[in-house]
């Protein structure tokens, strides 16, 4: 097994969905909660939360990273990453997510190809592939 460059550690306490969860090194300290939307209290973040924000930061590191090996311009790129719940055939749940990216300073084709690339490039788009859908939409 290779060596790992990074390695981030984090625990869930308190009641799952409505607990707390922190990073070992102290630089995410957070209550999380049941959506409203799933009959739940709301008022804090939850799981689906940290994973659209987790994968929007990743996928747009992977978009500036193979923008520049094609020296495209990646000035004022955006990823929106929505991560949505639902419900599975066997009584448990599944994941969807919808990256929105937009590459305003170059042509729409150009793009398109970024955007795979960085598909193929980014940690959660490989962790995901072939498990939870994932729609590419560049805007």
């Amino acid at each position: 097994m290779t060596t790992a460059l990074y390695t981030a550690s984090a625990a869930a306490t308190g009641d799952g969905r409505n607990g707390h969860v922190q990073t070992t090194d102290g630089q995410l300290d957070l209550d999380v909660r049941v959506p409203k939307e799933m009959g739940g209290a709301g008022g804090a973040t939850n799981p689906e939360q940290l994973f659209a924000a987790g994968y929007a930061a990743c996928f747009h590191s992977a978009l500036k990273v193979v923008a520049g090996r094609a020296k495209a311009d990646a000035t004022d790129t955006e990823v929106v990453a929505d991560v949505s719940i639902l419900p599975n055939d066997e009584g448990g749940f599944v994941l969807a997510v919808q990256l929105e990216v937009t590459v305003p300073n170059v042509d729409q084709d150009t793009a398109r190809e970024l955007v795979e690339q960085a598909h193929q490039v980014c940690p959660y788009s490989n962790a995901t592939r072939g498990n939870i859908e994932v729609t590419l939409t560049v805007v």
